[in-house]
């Protein structure tokens, strides 16, 4: 266990995560309505959509119209989520989104069949060409990932000397095209970790590599959400993709009850509660939980916008002398 940090970064993910597993139709105007409403929390990046097949994914079908759609902020990087070298040329295409080039493996063979129709050997070979063509077009390589990092529906738990054997590939890939990575996520796709598996695993990569920054992404299927997040913070981890309301879900998992990411309201609390800075203001993002269940049609998982932040209730309590 190391210091707490004294801030964090949050990408923010509940536009790409929730509506490309939501079942009913949402229109392209009220995804950009969520996406425009969370641009003015105070949040700096969020990613609001995925170029993937829309026959695979059919709520991402739209996603040139919802990037065409946005009214940007300063300050405000908007990102999407490609697989592949197709996906990765229409996100180009637009002309409006922060491309950074990543370097994605997964843990398991299983889910990457039903992902990506790849194995992890087809999956390292791809990315060793996406990467040579992130280079072509003068796109920075910034950021590596790997799914499934603690644990698969399909294959059962992840060894923590897998995942440092796929941060190596991630590290060479880079390394092959001159590229220093800000940062290695690793995602807990199918809701596998518990709060020592997070501790093991990030103990592990580090003591392979003391400085390379982490992220953490992480699902809340069995309401270990925070706890893993809290975990991470304890481990010094600094970077967290979150997801507005608790939005989102992978479609690919093989679990029905497969939740969506951590929930960013609930994640700015506790760190508000306990000194962390986020550059988020609550009561807004609060307010934009409330707008995504309402877009959605049905209550989603978020615990803060429920039960309202302390900080207002201790200044109702005060007002009241």
């Amino acid at each position: 266990m190391t210091d707490l940090p004294k801030s964090i970064f949050i990408l923010e993910e509940g536009p790409r995560e929730g509506f490309q597993i939501e079942k009913g139709p949402i229109s392209t105007a009220r995804k950009v309505e969520l996406i425009d409403a969370l641009s003015d929390t105070g949040l700096k990046q969020i990613q609001i959509v995925s170029f993937v097949d829309p026959r695979r994914v059919p709520g991402m079908a739209d996603a040139e119209d919802v990037v065409r759609a946005i009214t940007p902020r300063p300050g405000v990087a908007y990102t999407g989520l490609w697989l592949n070298e197709r996906g990765f040329e229409r996100a180009v295409a637009t002309g409006r989104l922060t491309v950074r080039g990543s370097i994605t493996l997964g843990a398991s063979d299983a889910f990457l069949k039903r992902n990506q129709n790849r194995t992890i050997a087809e999956q390292i070979a791809s990315q060793r060409a996406l990467a040579q063509r992130y280079v072509e077009l003068g796109v920075p390589v910034t950021r590596g990932s790997v799914m499934a990092a603690f644990g698969c529906n399909y294959e059962g738990d992840v060894s923590a000397a897998k995942i440092v054997g796929l941060i190596a590939e991630i590290l060479d890939i880079a390394d092959s095209v001159g590229a220093r990575l800000d940062h290695v996520s690793l995602a807990d796709t199918m809701a596998w970790a518990t709060p020592r598996s997070i501790k093991t695993i990030i103990g592990a990569v580090r003591e392979r590599w003391p400085d390379l920054d982490l992220a953490l992404h992480l699902h809340d299927t069995r309401g270990l959400g925070i706890a893993n997040a809290y975990a991470g913070l304890e481990m010094g981890v600094a970077r967290f993709d979150a997801a507005v309301a608790g939005l989102g879900g992978c479609p690919f998992a093989g679990n029905a009850g497969a939740a969506g990411n951590v929930c960013t309201e609930d994640l700015v609390f506790l760190c508000d509660e306990i000194g962390i800075d986020t550059g988020v203001d609550l009561e807004s993002l609060m307010a934009c939980a409330r707008l995504a269940e309402d877009i959605v049609g049905h209550p989603l998982p978020g615990s803060v916008m429920k039960g309202g932040s302390l900080r207002a209730m201790r200044e109702r309590i005060a007002a009241k002398g």
